[in-house]
């Protein structure tokens, strides 16, 4: 039987860090996480104080991302620092897809959130001060982009994509915000304001349904790729009877564990460690990382050979 490697880092297998160093992502999203909280503090004194809905619910958006980012960086560093172990031997790294998730979910009531204020605004319109308002709102917007630029680049974890949608909904929003002043201070119809935080509205509710969707099909072992396509590459191989099980589900977005159970002609071991070999290259092109495989021969032998390879 082949060896098998320990899989105690998800982030550590994907990115081929050692485990003595924290992992890329967790460094990622504390920088980004730090970033956006300082972006909201800004935004929110600045909204409260010239009166702009926009820039209220811009600052908004910017506080529950940071606070997905710091929930994001806490699943992270401790998925990536805890080993597995004969009650968890994959380790933690389900907290990545749950913090996903809630993050997701924390979304949905900051739409209701802007609706209603928007709803209030446009009932009772107000003026706001322009100039403070665009200027906080560039700056808002330079952050974002600093932070998509600290995220940027190479493959995404789940939650690093998670941070991105976000990102790119608040870079969305401060460019709202600022053509909203500036529409504002040419033509005075302060309404702009509030029809623009319903526009920011719909963005982040489009961010919601990206990360619940990645997360949720973790969650409920969706096969990450197509099994029938799978199964016709195996079953084109040579000694190859048929494909009798085939399984694949993610621990997170970067490990993906799958197994197949396959009838075979083979008779020596030689024979058997070869064909396992062709199918777990085949399991890995479409993104497996940890592969067991089974190999069952023709009716009537009892003989059966299982081989596990991870990477």
């Amino acid at each position: 039987m082949a060896g098998q490697e320990p899989l105690d880092r998800c982030e550590d297998e994907a990115e081929g860090l050692g485990h003595s160093h924290e992992p890329t992502s967790s460094r990622k999203l504390a920088i980004v996480a730090g970033i956006n909280l300082l972006g909201f503090l800004g935004e929110f004194a600045g909204g409260l104080l010239f009166g702009s809905v926009a820039l209220l619910s811009d600052a908004v958006h910017m506080l529950f991302d940071a606070l997905a980012y710091v929930m994001a960086f806490a699943a992270a560093y401790v998925a990536a620092n805890y080993d597995g172990s004969a009650r968890f031997s994959y380790g933690l790294h389900r907290l990545e897809p749950l913090a996903a998730f809630l993050n997701g979910l924390f979304l949905i009531p900051m739409v209701g959130f802007i609706l209603w204020e928007s709803y209030q605004r446009y009932l009772a319109p107000i003026e706001i001060g322009t100039g403070p308002t665009l200027l906080i709102a560039v700056g808002g917007l330079l952050i974002n982009l600093g932070s998509v630029y600290v995220l940027h680049g190479g493959e995404m974890s789940l939650n690093e994509r998670g941070a991105f949608y976000h990102l790119l909904g608040d870079a969305g929003g401060s460019v709202a915000v600022i053509v909203s002043v500036t529409v504002v201070e040419l033509t005075g119809l302060v309404v702009i304001d509030p029809i623009t935080a319903v526009l920011i509205a719909g963005v982040v509710l489009w961010s919601a349904g990206k990360v619940l969707r990645g997360s949720a099909a973790i969650f409920v072992l969706k096969t990450p790729f197509d099994p029938e396509t799978v199964r016709e590459e195996i079953d084109s191989l040579e000694g190859v009877i048929q494909v009798e099980d085939l399984h694949a589900s993610q621990i997170c977005s970067r490990l993906t564990v799958a197994s197949a159970h396959v009838r075979t002609t083979v008779e020596t071991m030689t024979e058997a460690d070869q064909l396992t070999t062709e199918i777990h290259q085949i399991l890995r092109a479409h993104g497996a990382n940890h592969v067991t495989v089974e190999l069952h021969p023709r009716d009537g032998d009892e003989r059966t050979y299982s081989l596990d390879h991870s990477h």
